[in-house]
């Protein structure tokens, strides 16, 4: 679980995170492109989770969404290799 977790996707989504919270405790005004970083934000990090979603799934030979980049049958014949060991 920890590749996951500390992947590169979801890594850069919770330091952006963060970066947009240090900006949001200053004084500026709360201004559209305030709204627009944070909608981006929510974006990334969502799909950073799908991805680490469809890595877990697919190592372990479940169904995998048509639209992921995941190669399930590689991810799943890696874990055997590994396992047999």
């Amino acid at each position: 679980m920890r590749k996951y977790l500390f992947g590169t996707g979801l890594f850069s989504a919770i330091t952006g995170g963060v970066t947009l919270l240090r900006s949001a405790r200053s004084d500026e005004p709360f201004t559209w492109r305030t709204a627009l970083a944070w909608l981006s934000w929510g974006i990334t990090l969502a799909l950073a989770i799908g991805a680490v979603v469809d890595s877990y799934r697919g190592a372990r030979g479940r169904l995998v969404a048509d639209d992921s980049t995941v190669d399930r049958d590689e991810l799943f014949a890696e874990r055997v290799k590994r396992n047999r060991r």
